[in-house]
């Protein structure tokens, strides 16, 4: 859910280019398929004393559109398949994706739809959106800021706090954070 986010941010961020770097944003205007290669979605879930837990999704899928006349109207659409988490530890992969947490067996997707992106900076925006897992859905933001664009493919490095409480996934607090770090690197290829 917070890879869509960050597909989000990361087309916003391509809009928020200044008027003088129009021309980048024109040919950075369509449609681009994310690809696993070359992305990550992270995430890092604090501990009260120290310590906590880092963890990324391997499977996920998404659309960013970028409009060039009008940054407002550019959209990203972004899927992520919780069975696919990873945090290097057999045993809080699978309480992850459980029904305490994920619950995977049932919610097999969590999902992420823009609704609207604002500039904030020459290569960098406020993407924000309505984010859906458990079957919960809740308005979220995420910021992106603009990597690179290049023969087709552009990168955003997007990054944004989820409450996980909002998705009855907050099993573990007050000990672990409700908060959710997620840190993601977006590229898609154009077509």
């Amino acid at each position: 859910m917070r890879a869509r986010i960050l597909g989000l941010a990361a087309a916003a961020a391509c809009l928020a280019m200044p008027v003088y770097a129009a021309v980048v944003l024109g040919d950075a205007a369509g449609s681009y398929t994310i690809s696993q290669t070359g992305s990550a979605i992270r995430f890092t879930i604090g501990k009260a004393g120290g310590g906590g837990f880092d963890g990324a999704f391997a499977r996920f899928k998404g659309m960013i559109r970028i409009d060039n006349n009008d940054v407002g109207r550019s959209k990203v659409d972004l899927t992520i398949y919780p069975e696919s988490v990873g945090t290097g530890q057999g045993r809080i992969d699978a309480f992850l994706r459980s029904d305490a947490v994920f619950d995977a067996a049932n919610s097999p997707e969590i999902q992420f739809r823009s609704t609207s992106v604002t500039r904030t900076g020459d290569t960098s925006a406020l993407v924000t959106g309505r984010l859906t897992a458990r079957g919960k859905t809740f308005p979220e933001k995420f910021t992106a800021e603009l990597d690179g664009l290049k023969g087709g493919t552009i990168k955003f490095h997007v990054t944004g706090k989820v409450l996980r409480s909002r998705y009855g996934m907050d099993v573990g607090t007050p000990l672990y954070s409700n908060v959710v770090d997620f840190d993601m690197t977006l590229t898609g290829k154009r077509g």
